[in-house]
Order: structure tokens, then C-alpha cells, then sequence
């Protein structure tokens, strides 16, 4: 149960992430690169639980994942940057991480 506590804490902090570099395209045209999303994709990915885990052991085990997997690491960054709002990173009330 703590585990699973600390995903939501990790995927929201991921989502406001993307909220924050939102904001900060809004505020501040060209601050944000092409390829700059491509690459925080990437870096999410890449620090999975997942791939982490994978690449230790060979093997996954999600009950053990403590900040989500590649897949909803990358999810939740790109809800907070599509949709810009604190509303869009509620993993506490989300059905499904």
C-alpha cells in the first residue's frame, strides 16, 4: 500500500511537470526547443520503474515500483503539458495510474 502511495506522489509530481513547462511555452514563447518534449519523454522512459528494473535484474516486479512505470511516467507529464491545469494531475482520484 505504501508503494502504491508513492507512484501517485511521484506520477503527479511528473504531471506538474508538464504543467509547469506549459506555463512557461505560454509565458515565454521559444522557451521550450523542438525537441524538448521528445527528450523529457525520453528521460521518463528511461527512469521507469520498468526499464530500471529491467536493466538491474532482468526482470519486473510492479508491486515493488515506487515512482511508476516508463509508460505512466511519460502518461501523466504530457496530461499536465496538454492540459496545463492543476485539476489534470489528480492521481489520488484517478480510477487507473
Amino acid at each position: 500500500a505504501a508503494n502504491a502511495l508513492q507512484v501517485r506522489v511521484e506520477l503527479q509530481a511528473d504531471c506538474l511537470s508538464g504543467v509547469w513547462v506549459n506555463h512557461e511555452a505560454k509565458k515565454r514563447p521559444g522557451v521550450i526547443e523542438p525537441g524538448d518534449i521528445d527528450g523529457a519523454l525520453a528521460t521518463a522512459s528511461a527512469i521507469g520503474d520498468d526499464t530500471l528494473q529491467r536493466q538491474a535484474t532482468g526482470r519486473v516486479v510492479p508491486d515493488s515500483f515506487t515512482h511508476g512505470s516508463a509508460e505512466q511516467r511519460k502518461r501523466w507529464f504530457m496530461n499536465g503539458y496538454q492540459q496545463g491545469t492543476l485539476k489534470a494531475c489528480d492521481t489520488f482520484g484517478a480510477a487507473s495510474l
